[in-house]
């Protein structure tokens, strides 16, 4: 596409990140709750347009479709990134669709928490440790009731898989570290609500 090969590099490093925000801002819960419950869920519940809330206030039906969608969505723009950047755009992908789900362009910037589009695109960096730290937290979850508590033990989790696996691979572990660290701010709120004994749990009966 351009004749001068540092000057494609830089355009694909440019047009990476700007595909992988508007892919990870897509709203998936906003979506399903407008076109099948014709309601907004940012008026249900926290107010949060993220997989929890969905299923928080809809039950497991459209919080499941949520939960897929934005996995899904965080799968794409790593792949998308890895095609047209290699191993760097991988990671500038991944980094972006989880900024472009909690900050997403299409709700006035903003969205979730970012827990499963991370799910996503860990899946493309490192999918053996993301889907036993997956599975683990989901246990975590059932077994607490709280989302917050299995999605802040996953990032961490997350991260110190990424170094350890890494070997020496800085733009990797540190991809890793900043998606981890958007999963965190996000739950800023959550943490406080933790340290006070008065977290919010989960119906997990709810149909």
């Amino acid at each position: 596409m351009f004749d001068i090969p540092g000057f494609a590099i830089s355009g694909m490093l440019i047009l990476i990140p700007v595909i992988a925000y508007l892919i990870g801002g897509i709203p998936f819960s906003y979506v399903f709750s407008k076109t099948i419950k014709g309601e907004d869920i940012r008026e249900r519940g926290s107010g949060n347009a993220g997989t929890t809330n969905a299923l928080r206030s809809y039950g497991w039906g459209l919080g499941l479709l949520t939960l897929i969608g934005d996995v899904m969505k965080g799968v794409v723009a790593a792949l998308i990134g890895l095609w047209l950047g290699g191993e760097t755009g991988l990671y500038i992908a991944g980094v972006f669709a989880v900024v472009g789900h909690n900050f997403s362009i299409y709700l006035k910037f903003k969205g979730g928490k970012g827990i499963a589009a991370t799910t996503g695109v860990l899946l493309i960096i490192q999918p053996i440790p993301t889907i036993v730290i997956f599975g683990t937290c989901v246990l975590i979850v059932v077994a607490t009731k709280i989302m917050s508590i299995g999605s802040l033990i996953g990032l961490c989790a997350s991260v110190v898989a990424a170094f350890i696996l890494s070997n020496g691979n800085l733009l990797w572990s540190f991809s890793v570290l900043i998606i981890a660290l958007l999963g965190i701010f996000s739950h800023r709120e959550n943490i406080s609500r933790l340290a006070q004994g008065n977290e919010r749990k989960l119906n997990l009966s709810k149909k």
